[in-house]
């Protein structure tokens, strides 16, 4: 993930990061399920996989609290890929079976 990051890049997202967080300080996931919960750390609505590009893309950043992150990440592990819909209703995730070309 971002450990693996080289020299600027890691430089680059730890700023971005901290932008994020001061500008979006509450956990996007429970203001959607109507609670107000602290944000801990910043998520990628769609994972980078390693696309530097997509890793600092400021429109894929969500910033969320411990619990949703763990919760996020497990169900995504399970399931084999991101439950996460845009603004349009459909999943955003090319994985999800929605998205598989049958």
């Amino acid at each position: 993930m971002v450990a693996s990051l080289k020299g600027s890049t890691s430089t680059q997202w730890d700023k971005l990061s901290r932008w994020h967080r001061r500008r979006n300080p509450l956990c996007a996931e429970c203001l959607r399920q109507g609670r107000t919960t602290a944000a801990t750390c910043v998520d990628h609505v769609k994972p980078h996989r390693g696309d530097v590009q997509l890793l600092l893309d400021r429109s894929n950043l969500q910033s969320l609290c411990d619990a949703c992150h763990s919760a996020k990440k497990q169900q995504r592990e399970r399931l084999g890929f991101n439950t996460d819909v845009g603004a349009d209703g459909w999943p955003t995730d090319p994985m999800h079976p929605a998205n598989r070309k049958m």
